[in-house]
């Protein structure tokens, strides 16, 4: 049996690294922890938030998709990363709504990925 431990790390393919550096980067304000590849070849940036990793790359065949997995980004103030986000004219596919857990949203990256915005409910103990 195997037993996994955690989640090693997520990724999504981008067709334009630079332009999705910008993006993860400049409007979600994530710091890139690795970097490996030049323009036209493969290439792979990741950025730890937390104790997880969130990564995107360029590689033959491997497409973008709004129709995958989605990585779910917890932020610390909700309704100023949903503001953030409107004033940068991110596109959303779902706009913020409540569950009995917590509060999300969900956006495109530049090539149709999907992002989770994500606040967990606080729960007393």
């Amino acid at each position: 049996m195997i037993r996994a431990t955690e989640i090693a790390f997520s990724a999504y393919p981008v067709t334009d690294m630079a332009r999705a550096r910008e993006f993860y980067e400049g409007i979600l304000g994530l710091k890139p922890t690795y970097l490996v590849g030049e323009p036209g070849g493969m290439q792979w940036t990741e950025y730890d938030i937390g104790s997880g990793t969130l990564s995107i790359g360029v590689a033959p065949g491997w497409k973008p998709s709004s129709d995958g997995c989605c990585a779910a980004l917890e932020v610390e103030e909700f309704d100023a990363a949903i503001q953030h986000l409107k004033d940068r004219q991110v596109r959303f596919k779902m706009d913020p709504f409540p569950t009995p857990v917590c509060r999300m949203a969900f956006i495109y990256d530049p090539d149709g990925n999907v992002l989770c915005i994500h606040k967990r409910n606080s729960h007393p103990h």
